[in-house]
């Protein structure tokens, strides 16, 4: 039986070597396979039917897209596909962490926080070049945990959300439980603007936040990252699923709370896009293949 249309899982990237043998059964040379494999990803099937209709894209973190390198993805993915793009680091940090990789901006405040003409200019134009709008998910914006105020941070998000075009849809990720609240939630419904859901470390679970969020979605979709078991380090979590083969150890509470949630989307008639890690379980194909069978045992 086929799952509901509103509903598109995928993973977190999908160059991943250890899943060669399972998604992927062509041989890829070593230097070509992160650039060749999305096609067979896209291919993929669950029980008959495509398991992956959305993928999330991490490296667009670190710097924007070429329209180039999204016409190629466009040779790639099918015609029902969408990718999940993170938003370029220098639009979502409001200071540079005191890393090597910044160079002399490291510790310093950045100057093109939340600059709305940048984001135009930089982020979307690609996409715009390339005609990849009909394959483009929410664009998220991922804000690391920060020491802003509630109503600082939720200002600065009113004014940037109120300068970006609407043919775009955008969601927005927070790594600060705090900031949980009427003021946030208000931000984001006069913008038709999605919270992702993150089942992440130091985030309380999706249950609380959709409490949090008076249970009530703020866009006509929303987005679910299942990344890291609660409580544990990114780098715990890495070593723990590492090489990302199999299921090193279920987390019932995730799946439970995803599987609300998604039923949730579904009785409203929303999308939902849940893009899935392999930090959370170990191997994100087979936490997605158990989501989607609990779903489907749900509608019947």
């Amino acid at each position: 039986m086929l799952l509901s249309p509103f509903i598109r899982f995928g993973t977190s990237t999908w160059t991943y070597e250890g899943w060669q043998g399972q998604v992927y059964l062509k041989k890829y040379a070593k230097t070509t396979f992160a650039r060749e494999c999305l096609g067979e990803y896209c291919q993929y099937l669950h029980n008959g039917d495509p398991c992956f209709r959305t993928v999330g894209n991490d490296s667009t973190f670190y710097r924007p897209p070429t329209a180039n390198q999204l016409r190629h993805y466009l040779n790639q993915i099918p015609e029902d596909f969408e990718m999940c793009f993170k938003v370029w680091e220098e639009i979502t940090i409001p200071t540079y962490a005191k890393q090597a990789r910044y160079g002399t901006k490291a510790g310093q405040p950045n100057q093109r926080f939340l600059d709305a003409k940048l984001f135009n200019d930089l982020v979307l134009t690609p996409y715009r070049e390339a005609k990849f709008e009909p394959h483009t998910g929410p664009f998220l914006f991922e804000f690391q945990r920060h020491g802003m105020s509630s109503e600082e941070f939720c200002s600065r998000l009113n004014t940037f959300f109120g300068q970006l075009p609407q043919d775009f849809r955008y969601a927005v990720e927070i790594r600060n439980a705090g900031l949980l609240g009427q003021d946030y939630r208000n931000v984001l419904e006069n913008h038709g603007i999605a919270h992702v859901y993150n089942y992440w470390s130091y985030m309380p679970s999706l249950r609380d936040q959709h409490q949090r969020m008076e249970e009530r979605f703020t866009a006509p979709f929303t987005v679910l990252r299942l990344l890291t078991p609660l409580k544990m380090s990114y780098e715990a979590a890495k070593k723990r699923a590492e090489p990302y083969t199999k299921i090193v150890e279920e987390l019932p509470e995730m799946r439970r709370e995803t599987v609300e949630l998604v039923k949730q989307v579904m009785a409203e008639k929303r999308t939902a896009y849940v893009l899935v890690n392999n930090r959370s379980e170990g191997n994100a194909p087979l936490t997605i293949q158990a989501l989607r069978n609990a779903l489907q045992v749900a509608e019947t």
